[in-house]
């Protein structure tokens, strides 16, 4: 099995957004069997947006680890807030989103939210291979 950490400081930072889209692209390339290319394609675009939508809600930090099972990509995010994520309307006119858990969750096998001892929160997501 194979694991990556990315462990991001930096609140609301793009930077770190693009870090973590280019270590899950990095640890995805270091993958033997390697993932197909739509099913890379995928891990990425739900680990930024998890990620994303961590730094977003939660605020100061957040860690991304990745892990490769036999036939599934396990995406996980943690960070200090409470709030689960929630389906909602996307807003089509304003800034305030609701698109991306509805795709995180129609782009992945499972999806599951564990809360944190410390008041925090894990989201894990699972993706074909």
């Amino acid at each position: 099995m194979d694991t990556m950490s990315v462990n991001v400081a930096a609140a609301r930072s793009t930077g770190s957004i693009a870090d973590a889209r280019d270590r899950t692209r990095a640890f995805l390339d270091d993958l033997l069997p390697p993932a197909g290319a739509e099913a890379a394609h995928t891990a990425v675009l739900v680990a930024s947006e998890l990620f994303t939508n961590a730094l977003r809600h939660a605020g100061e930090t957040c860690t991304l680890e990745l892990t490769a099972h036999p036939d599934s990509i396990e995406v996980t995010v943690r960070d200090p807030s409470p709030q689960t994520p929630r389906m909602r309307t996307p807003d089509l006119n304003s800034t305030t989103g609701g698109f991306g858990w509805p795709m995180v969750n129609r782009l992945t096998h499972t999806t599951h939210v564990t809360a944190a001892p410390d008041g925090g929160k894990t989201v894990r997501a699972l993706l074909p291979r």
